[in-house]
């Protein structure tokens, strides 16, 4: 669960402007014409410019802190429109989004907490939303439908799952739990544009801020293994999920969506995995953290799969890398089932240290050249 996103968000022709809370530096031009610099610290978040055009925006990031970091992009509202998590000390990494005219912020999370250290940037021109390849168009249409059809094959399954609470059933609830994430977790990204819903139904307990009400399926997970009972407020808050998951089915086929969105969300999604699943705090008291990997590694795919005839005319050597890192964390999470069905998983409390690392490994191995895949798509 992240905060409030606007995937793909922008559409063309966006002028990114500043960065993020920070000091100004101005190596842009050195990173070439459309490249904005980001350096972050322990306490501040320095970019290379606050105006820029609209359009397609490349920020070169720079970790010069001690502590793992993410760096932002928010539209009004808290609307993320890219972001980049778990960046190490020392490290760099780049994002390349699409972004309209317009205001925005550019955030800076040393220890990937809190809401950052930001700066007002401004995207200049003309918010004219720019023609893409017809290839790409298609690609947007077909991933848009993909996500619909995620929260549609979603609600009947979180429906079986709320019955199972309101009927006390607490082997059943458990039964249903995981399985009923999987269409959530398959689009995460999309999914967390509503930044109103993704707070209401995914979040964990340490993610609560002060006066705010713990809702959603981590809070059914917590009664089902943890308190190991049902009471009326779980069967209440059971029924608040399908209300919420009713009102992300209705409004995610509005989501805006691009190409480049697409692809910086196939490596959110991966993102995801290493920082929640792998450790295994998603799902801390069902230990199903397995099923939701799959689901993101599954979703992630799919926005690839979708972009790679764009990607492998740009850059093939960047598909073939891709084609086979899927394939090594597919054979890999096969280790890890208990039957034919994909999804049956052993408990991930049953996975040693050493088999964590080796997931680990395998998620960075995908997660690396996955980080290209915008840029190739964009070229």
């Amino acid at each position: 669960m992240r905060a409030a996103r606007i995937p793909g968000v922008i559409v063309t022709a966006v002028a990114l402007t500043a960065v993020v809370g920070c000091t100004e530096q101005s190596d842009a031009d050195a990173e070439g014409e459309g490249t904005i610099s980001v350096t972050a610290s322990d306490d501040s978040c320095e970019v290379s410019a606050t105006e820029f055009p609209a359009g397609v925006v490349e920020l070169a990031i720079q970790n010069d802190g001690s502590k793992v970091t993410e760096v932002y992009i928010y539209a009004p509202g808290d609307r993320i429109v890219t972001e980049r998590e778990n960046i190490g000390p020392g490290t760099s990494a780049t994002i390349t989004a699409e972004v309209s005219a317009g205001s925005y912020q550019i955030a800076c999370k040393p220890g990937m907490v809190g809401d950052g250290i930001r700066q007002d940037v401004t995207a200049t021109g003309d918010s004219t939303e720019a023609e893409i390849a017809p290839e790409l168009a298609d690609a947007v249409a077909e991933y848009r439908a993909y996500v619909q059809a995620q929260a549609d094959e979603t609600l009947p399954l979180v429906h079986e799952f709320r019955d199972a609470v309101e009927a006390g059933d607490i082997e059943a609830a458990r039964a249903a739990y995981a399985i009923s994430r999987i269409g959530w977790e398959r689009t995460e990204p999309v999914a967390e544009s509503f930044g109103d819903i993704d707070p209401l139904v995914d979040l964990r307990e340490d993610g609560l801020e002060e006066g705010q009400d713990w809702t959603g399926w981590h809070r059914l997970e917590w009664a089902l293994w943890e308190q190991e009972e049902i009471t009326d407020e779980d069967r209440a808050l059971a029924d608040r999920l399908v209300t919420d998951l009713e009102d992300w089915q209705r409004r995610v086929g509005s989501a805006e969506i691009t190409p480049t969105s697409m692809a910086n969300g196939a490596k959110e999604l991966l993102d995801e995995v290493a920082t929640g699943k792998v450790t295994g705090e998603e799902e801390r008291y069902s230990h199903t953290d397995l099923v939701d990997f799959r689901a993101n590694v599954e979703g992630a795919e799919q926005a690839y799969l979708l972009l790679k005839p764009t990607a492998a005319e740009n850059d093939s050597e960047l598909t073939e890398e891709l084609d086979a890192a899927f394939a090594d964390l597919y054979v890999l999470l096969e280790e890890y089932t208990q039957s034919d069905d994909p999804y049956d998983f052993v408990s991930y409390d049953t996975v040693g240290d050493a088999e964590r690392r080796t997931l680990s490994d395998a998620v960075n191995a995908l997660a690396e050249p996955l980080s290209n895949l915008a840029a190739a798509v964009v070229v």
